[in-house]
């Protein structure tokens, strides 16, 4: 999918539903963020890899890299208020991506697809939660389950599944009692070793993905 296209889709959406919930709710007053709110959104998500990679055969250093082709995706998350400014939140979203093997001594090998499901844990500290406009930002875990590996040119293909480190910053803007918009940036540092079977060999590689992960929704709080 166009990267453009997508965004714009997801932002006339997103106004599209500012513009419903604040027309519906004109006369009422927002309410703060506070200790004990229960939190749902539903975003869309651009997941954009900054990946890298290390191959090696028979433990020896080979030359190639890795491409990890961009996921927009819909997504789900789940917040918790401990205190009026701290927070906890878990998302769950799944995404496949197209993965290449570039400048190996086989050539170029199209690894086919992998799909990912990134559940990530995050604390945030919530700034001026009694406005309508209130940023965030959060730092926590990330832990990815690899699924449904699609070999492409190679014989068979095997990832890890591994921790991340994640790091957040957002907002929300209120727009009614309850209903709030929401926009969201994470990078995740994440890393996986693939045992890669092809023409025979079998190559190691050691793969940042690393990703971006933007995205844009509304949410609803209990």
């Amino acid at each position: 999918m166009n990267f453009k296209l997508f965004f714009c889709s997801v932002f006339l959406s997103f106004l599209g539903c500012g513009s419903l919930l604040s027309n519906s709710a004109a006369a009422q007053e927002f309410k703060p963020k506070e200790a004990g709110d229960f939190l749902i959104r539903i975003r869309g998500l651009a997941v954009i890899p900054r990946e890298g990679a290390d191959l090696s055969l028979d433990d020896l250093s080979i030359s190639g890299g890795a491409d990890i082709d961009n996921a927009y995706v819909p997504e789900i998350d789940f917040s918790y208020f401990i205190s009026d400014h701290i927070a906890l939140e878990l998302i769950a979203a799944v995404t496949i991506h197209d993965v290449e093997a570039e400048g190996t001594p086989l050539g170029d090998l199209d690894l086919g697809e992998v799909g990912l499901v990134p559940p990530t844990l995050t604390v945030q500290y919530h700034f001026r939660p009694d406005r309508r406009l209130s940023p965030y930002l959060g730092t926590g875990l990330n832990y990815t389950f690899f699924f449904d590996e699609a070999d492409g040119d190679a014989t068979d293909i095997d990832y890890d599944n591994s921790f991340g480190f994640a790091l957040q910053a957002g907002v929300d803007y209120a727009i009614a009692d309850r209903w709030s918009l929401n926009a969201d940036v994470k990078k995740i540092f994440l890393n996986t070793e693939a045992d890669i079977e092809a023409a025979g060999l079998n190559i190691e590689a050691d793969i940042e993905v690393n990703p971006w992960i933007i995205g844009v929704g509304v949410g609803y709080r209990f």
